[in-house]
């Protein structure tokens, strides 16, 4: 009996790993394109989605048990994203542009959308990110960010007003009017 409770125990261990794996390549893609939106960059977004995926590795027993483990990455991707952000502000600060150039007439609106969600502080980009590209509550926003309902009504619209003078008439093409 004991070498049958052991090989229980190692396939148990390996189930682990395994489940992190498949886990990880289910939704590595939706991690990264979220990080991405965060980031603006593809580079900074790899190893955003990277350093997610580690930090749930390091902790895949506590983050396996919880009831929406996609809620759980997206809540990691978010803080590491935040936190990184707030150690690098002098350097945001010092390499910041003083202008936007102007975009080419026939630009791609994707390109013209990051580079106006460029322009937002990160904790109001992330803000946005979660609540439209996410498409996460008001609520769940403000638990994830631990900040008030009426802080996330309030920045989102004062970032969407921001973007949308940023973008002009490129905004025609995002409303569908």
């Amino acid at each position: 009996m004991p070498e049958n409770s052991r090989g229980s125990e190692e396939r148990e261990g390996s189930q682990r790993p395994e489940s992190f794996e498949a886990f990880a390549r289910a939704s590595q893609r939706r991690l990264y394109w979220t990080a991405y939106l965060l980031c603006g960059d593809p580079d900074a977004a790899r190893d955003l989605t990277q350093t997610t995926l580690a930090k749930l590795f390091q902790y895949w027993r506590r983050a396996s048990a919880a009831d929406h483990i996609e809620a759980y990455a997206r809540t990691v991707l978010t803080r590491t994203y935040l936190a990184e952000r707030r150690r690098r502000l002098r350097d945001l600060l010092a390499h910041s542009r003083p202008d936007p150039r102007p975009t080419p007439e026939h630009a791609d609106l994707r390109v013209t959308l990051l580079s106006a969600l460029a322009g937002l502080p990160p904790r109001a980009r992330a803000m946005v990110v979660l609540r439209y590209w996410e498409d996460m509550s008001v609520e769940s926003v403000a638990e994830l960010l631990k900040c008030s309902e009426s802080t996330v009504k309030s920045q989102c619209s004062r970032s969407l007003t921001k973007l949308r003078t940023q973008l002009g008439e490129a905004h025609i093409y995002t409303t569908g009017s």
